[in-house]
C-alpha cells in the first residue's frame, strides 16, 4: 500500500491490462458472452455509490463513468469489455484523475474496489 502512495505522488492514472506486473492490475475474466457482460457490468456500474455512469457505448463495449473524490478533484474511469472467445469476455479499467499533482494512489484504489463489487455481483462467472 505504501508503495502505490509512493508512486501516486507522481502519478495520476493506472490501468489494468493482461500485462500488467501487479496481479491486482490483471484483466478479469467472466465465462460471459461480450453482449451478456456488458449487461451486467453497466448494471453492477450503475448502482455503486459515488460513481456517476457519463457515457455507454454497448457495441464495443466500453463505458465511462466520473467519480469525485472527498478532496474534490474528479477521476475519470473507462471501462472495457471485450470478448475473448465463444461465451467469455475480460474486463478492463482505466482510471486518472483530472490535474497535474499524483492521486497518492487513489487511482489503483478505484480499480480495486470496482473489481471488487464485480468479482462479487459476478462470482457464478468468475474465471
Amino acid at each position: 500500500m505504501l508503495k502505490r502512495v509512493l508512486v501516486g505522488l507522481i502519478r495520476s492514472q493506472e490501468h489494468t491490462g493482461d500485462k500488467a506486473k501487479d496481479p491486482k492490475l490483471k484483466s478479469h475474466y467472466y465465462r460471459l458472452s461480450k453482449d451478456r457482460a456488458f449487461e451486467e457490468v453497466a448494471s453492477v456500474l450503475k448502482k455503486m455509490q459515488g460513481y456517476k455512469v457519463l457515457h455507454e457505448v454497448p457495441n464495443i463495449g466500453e463505458l465511462v463513468l466520473e467519480k469525485r473524490t472527498m478532496a474534490g478533484r474528479t477521476m475519470d474511469i473507462t471501462v472495457q469489455i471485450v470478448g475473448t472467445g465463444f461465451g467469455n469476455s475480460a474486463v478492463d479499467i482505466y482510471s486518472a484523475s483530472r490535474g497535474s499533482l499524483g492521486d497518492l494512489g487513489a487511482n489503483y484504489r478505484v480499480i480495486q474496489e470496482i473489481y471488487g463489487v464485480l468479482d462479487k455481483k459476478l462470482s457464478n462467472y468468475k474465471n
